[in-house]
């Protein structure tokens, strides 16, 4: 099967699988304890997708165009044998990417059996490396030293380059936007800025509370001379950015204040079998039901193709105080970022 695309001809080519809706840290944008306390009901073991089945739904997605596969969560690493999983994915031939989104607070004992199954590079969420504004936003306590253990083992495994994602979010942690970019300057991993989204419908998101790409850039470039590089790829999210003196680049992802959906490329596989075209979507498509009731491999492509087919979805570039109070959307907990 030729490469699909949708209705404003954007074609598919990466799958985000999300392989657990659990996740150890409660980081107020995101998984907000007062949502997500110890009454929260996640999903069932047997709700979730098998390796298995995520590997057969991975393979159909290929088919039909999709090149590059990312794990998320929640977090990957909490599901047990995840690199089982990995191993599977890293024998399709036609990926060309393997990546996982983590927390790095388990990276430093996953990382080399994680390289071993077939992955190919990590991303690390890191908020801050101040422990009190970093503790402060995962909720758990959790401190910045343990996340740059996991993303030293990871380097020392061969898991790179690897990228730093920082949320960054007004008077939370704008603050450390130069300390994060300066920490990272010259050891050849890419910080990544990101603009706070308003994902989901529990992190009491405002937009006053966003800090915009521009001023990001503007913080970092008074301190370390930045130029814009061009993408690597079509639908990268990042703008990039790369410093004067050569100590490496940066990225700044602005879905809110610079939407990207022209180019948008990504499809999104929750844990229990569903599949959203946005991350600001409102429901999915299940194919769970199709798996276990003895669907063949050409079903699967049929429902593929035509979910991205008729795929229209351009949140951010229509996004207003609105559509961001009024309509329902999935939590990015659920399907990951």
């Amino acid at each position: 099967m030729s490469s699909l695309t949708d209705t404003l001809g954007r074609p598919l080519h990466d799958l985000r699988i999300s392989v657990t809706d659990r996740c150890n840290f409660r980081c107020t944008y995101c998984m907000p304890k007062e949502v997500f306390g110890r009454e929260y009901e996640f999903l069932a073991r047997e709700q979730l997708l098998s390796f298995e089945e995520i590997d057969r739904v991975a393979r159909a997605f290929v088919r039909a165009g999709a090149r590059k596969l990312r794990l998320t969560g929640g977090e990957p690493l909490l599901r047990k044998n995840i690199e089982d999983l990995v191993s599977l994915l890293a024998r399709i031939p036609e990926v060309e990417d393997l990546t996982l989104t983590t927390n790095g607070s388990l990276l430093a004992r996953k990382a080399e059996a994680l390289k071993a199954a077939g992955l190919n590079r990590v991303t690390v969420s890191l908020d801050s490396m101040d422990d009190t504004v970093f503790m402060a936003m995962n909720d758990v306590g959790f401190p910045v030293q343990k996340v740059l253990d996991g993303i030293e083992a990871a380097a020392a495994a061969g898991l790179s380059p690897i990228k730093v994602n920082m949320v960054v979010k007004r008077g939370v942690n704008e603050d450390s936007v130069v300390d994060v970019a300066s920490h990272f300057r010259g050891t050849g991993h890419v910080v990544r800025f990101i603009e706070y989204m308003d994902v989901g419908t529990t992190n009491g998101w405002r937009l006053d509370d966003v800090v915009s790409g521009r001023e990001i850039v503007q913080m970092i470039e008074a301190a370390f001379p930045v130029e814009p590089i061009d993408p690597d790829y079509r639908g990268e999210v990042a703008q990039r950015y790369r410093y004067l003196d050569g100590a490496g680049e940066i990225g700044v992802i602005t879905s809110v204040t610079q939407p990207f959906c022209g180019d948008c490329t990504r499809a999104r596989l929750s844990a229990e079998g569903q599949v959203y075209t946005c991350l600001f979507a409102g429901k999915g498509s299940d194919l769970r039901a199709l798996l276990r009731n003895g669907g063949t491999d050409e079903d699967l492509d049929q429902a593929i193709a035509s979910i991205w087919s008729v795929r229209a979805d351009r949140y951010s570039e229509i996004r207003t105080s609105q559509t961001v109070s009024i309509r329902p959307k999935v939590e990015m907990s659920y399907i990951g970022g």
